[in-house]
């Protein structure tokens, strides 16, 4: 195992320094861990019969996509426009919230979600 030491910066806050290597090792665990997360999810919702079955290829899209929204709106084949006249939600705000610069209330997810007849679980 790599080693890794604690300091402390000039103005008193703990952290670690760490190898390239053990970095990297850790991000590949946390890239792991999602993919299990979303895999699990799907299974669990396609089991209850709650959630459509993605292709493989579809997984891997949903995974390379800066966000969830930004997938299912490409799957529905909307456009920002259709979608923002299908909410009620200002387009630039759904840019936003596609882009993951902002994360948008839980009333806009829902109506985000209704739109692209999904859940509110597959947009966060």
């Amino acid at each position: 195992m790599n080693k890794v030491r604690r300091i402390t910066s000039p103005n008193g806050e703990e952290m670690v320094l760490l190898s390239v290597a053990e970095y990297e090792r850790l991000i590949e665990a946390a890239e792991d861990l999602r993919d299990s997360e979303i895999a699990e999810h799907s299974r669990r919702e396609i089991d209850a019969g709650t959630e459509e079955p993605l292709t493989h290829a579809e997984v891997k899209e949903m995974l390379a996509a800066k966000t969830p929204l930004a997938f299912w709106r490409k799957k529905r084949s909307m456009t920002q426009a259709a979608l923002a006249t299908a909410t009620g939600v200002a387009q630039g705000f759904l840019s936003e919230i596609e882009s993951g610069q902002k994360p948008g209330t839980a009333a806009t997810l829902k109506k985000i979600a209704d739109a692209l007849r999904i859940t509110v679980d597959d947009l966060i």
